[in-house]
């Protein structure tokens, strides 16, 4: 079997890593902590288990099967797979992801420092430099990304480490900051984990998990490693390697959070505050600058992979074009604020979730489902349904007779009722009666 050595492991590790650490994983892991409080340990298994959980078993699906996003919706059919592949390339592109990179650098990076009469217009100018930059590079990104993925990632760590041993160690008694043990609040009072769950939604990996597969495939190969074995070997390791070190992270930034008594409107305010408050004035700016070109690769990253499947999917489009329109785009979003984007965002991940889980599950069985395909369209057209309505409901509109009916439901109170009826879709379509499909390819 062809072997990889410990720097090229090492490589696609922290290649991956890069990838996903973006806005969505600094923001939500502190905001996560301080609402959970002592059961913030809860919350972020919860939160792992759903933005990288679900983004590695994203990745081992469509390496198991292929090499791309469309190999897993093709278990259904051409059409659904395009139908999945556009969704989740604009859910992590204009609509949601792409957006917050903009607002969460201006967040960190900008924001703290200017007066409040100034600070719309500040931020109309921050995020047009900011998707001026990423249309510019995007361009010809390699550079770049490379450049500062190399150096400024890893001082972004640091500073997310150094920030998290000075909240454990430093003496924090004269501080402007209240710090101290919090007391949770809300859900996370009763059901930390299942709302830490809900949490892991908002990041965004779980999607981007099966669009980034094909990008450490086409990196393991790269190292020239051709034998199929040896590239799903290392592709699921270098999965497994990321998910490690995002937990790390993650679990430093819940603690900074659950250690913050003075509350912020978000993450993002929170931690520039922190950094600032126990490490002084270059804390905060290191962090936010770190974190404004973090955000920059990241984004750069985004736009070039929506731009090339769109020119793909629509040959008249130019490459050019479709960079310009989302760059346009994004910039618009995200000028809209942090929490009102995430409070938008929410309801949509919650009804989009579901269904991409129940899909990523069963395609760990397709060698036994086979050409049963009403296996998959019954078990999400299921899912979609009971989260819908339970999304829905969160945003305070009852769909009368159906949501009662949905509230009596195994686990619906704990934002899990589509598991057991999406259960049962899978054993519905497994009945002998319905007509086998071939697999398109």
């Amino acid at each position: 079997m062809e072997k990889l050595n410990l720097k090229q492991i090492s490589s696609l590790i922290l290649t991956l890593f890069a990838i996903f650490f973006g806005a969505g994983n600094m923001i939500f892991p502190p905001a996560m902590g301080q609402l959970a409080g002592e059961n913030y340990l809860q919350a972020l298994a919860g939160f792992i288990l759903t933005d990288a959980g679900i983004a590695l078993l994203g990745i081992v699906a469509v390496v198991l099967l292929g090499n791309r996003i469309t190999d897993l919706g093709n278990l259904v059919s051409r059409r659904f797979s395009l139908c999945l592949s556009v969704t989740v390339y604009l859910l992590i592109g204009p609509l949601f992801a792409l957006p917050r990179t903009g607002s969460v650098s201006y967040e960190l990076a900008i924001r703290p420092y200017i007066p409040q009469e100034y600070v719309w217009l500040v931020s109309l100018l921050v995020t047009a430099v900011f998707f001026s930059l990423t249309y510019y590079f995007s361009g010809n990104p390699k550079k770049i990304v490379d450049i500062i993925g190399q150096y400024m990632t890893p001082i972004l760590i640091l500073s997310i480490t150094v920030l998290y041993f000075v909240c454990l160690f430093a003496d924090k008694s004269g501080n402007v900051i209240q710090y101290g043990a919090v007391q949770s609040t809300g859900e996370y009072q009763d059901i930390a984990f299942f709302k830490g769950m809900i949490e892991g939604y908002n990041a965004l990996d779980g999607p981007a998990g099966p669009v980034f597969a094909i990008i450490i495939i086409n990196a393991v190969t790269g190292f020239g490693v051709r034998e199929r074995k040896s590239i799903v070997k290392y592709t699921i390791f270098s999965g497994m390697g990321a998910v490690l070190i995002l937990s790390g992270i993650y679990y430093m930034l819940a603690y900074i959070g659950a250690t913050t008594q003075t509350v912020f409107a978000n993450g993002g305010a929170l931690l520039h505050a922190v950094a600032s408050d126990l490490i002084g004035p270059a804390g905060g700016i290191v962090l936010g600058m770190s974190v404004f070109l973090a955000c920059m690769t990241t984004a750069i990253g985004l736009t070039t992979s929506f731009a090339n499947y769109f020119h793909e999917l629509i040959p008249q489009l130019s490459y050019r074009r479709i960079t310009a329109i989302v760059c346009l785009f994004s910039f618009a979003v995200s000028n809209v604020g942090l929490s009102y984007m995430i409070t938008i965002s929410q309801p949509v991940l919650m009804m989009i979730y579901p269904v991409l889980i129940v899909l990523i599950v069963l395609s760990f069985g397709h060698k036994w489902i086979g050409r049963r395909k009403m296996v998959y369209i019954f078990s999400m057209a299921v899912a979609f349904g009971i989260a819908f309505i339970n999304a829905m409901e969160g945003v305070g509109i009852e769909l009368g007779m159906l949501t009662e009916w949905a509230k009596k439901l195994p686990l619906y109170e704990l934002h899990l009722g589509w598991m057991l009826p999406a259960a049962g879709g899978a054993l519905l379509g497994l009945l002998p009666f319905w007509k086998k499909k071939e697999i398109e390819n």
